[in-house]
């Protein structure tokens, strides 16, 4: 079951994300750190890149084999369905929150809101899938599936290394060496 592995990591990569740039508006916000507005273009990019356009994408192939194995999933995955569909709308706002606020201090505050909207969304997002799916998955998927979908996200992997994407795990790294404490190593400049 490494495709529920690689899923739970990533989970926790998007959490620590959420978190961090949670903590950086807030500190932002009271004063007493400057904002980095090339770190949380980034983090924002991450989360587009990243969470949106590789990781929900990873997890529509398994969740579409527990629909055919298990009504009592039915719910949940439509509601995820859903959710990833929605995907690009989400992300679009939140981008637009942070161009505006790049583009004027004064749109820090809307820019937090926006942010704030997307991480609750989020988190309740990942802890449907923790807790309603993944569960669902061990209980009802047999030894073909976990076969067929341990190829299908090794193919998936070296897919993207083969096409030169982007070195998301360079780049959380970088993201927490820019971050502040107790969150990351920096605070210093990202830096691009």
């Amino acid at each position: 079951m490494e495709a529920l592995r690689i899923i739970s990591e990533e989970h926790q990569s998007l959490a620590s994300i959420l978190h961090a740039i949670r903590f950086m508006l807030k500190e932002v916000g009271a004063g007493r750190l400057a904002p980095d507005l090339k770190l949380f273009q980034a983090m924002v990019h991450y989360l587009d890149a990243y969470a949106e356009q590789r990781h929900h994408p990873r997890e529509d192939p398994l969740f579409a084999r527990l629909a055919g194995r298990s009504p009592e999933a039915a719910g949940a995955l439509a509601q995820l369905a859903a959710q990833h569909a929605a995907a690009p709308a989400r992300i679009a706002a939140l981008q637009q929150a942070l161009d505006r606020y790049v583009a004027d201090p004064a749109g820090f505050e809307p820019f937090a809101k926006a942010f704030d909207d997307y991480a609750d969304f989020y988190r309740s997002h990942m802890m449907l899938e923790e807790s309603a799916v993944l569960p669902l998955l061990r209980t009802h998927l047999g030894a073909a599936d976990w076969s067929a979908a341990e190829a299908e996200f090794e193919a998936d992997m070296a897919s993207r290394d083969l096409a030169g994407h982007e070195d998301f795990a360079g780049l959380f790294s970088k993201l927490v060496d820019c971050a502040p404490a107790p969150i990351g190593f920096g605070p210093r400049p990202f830096g691009g």
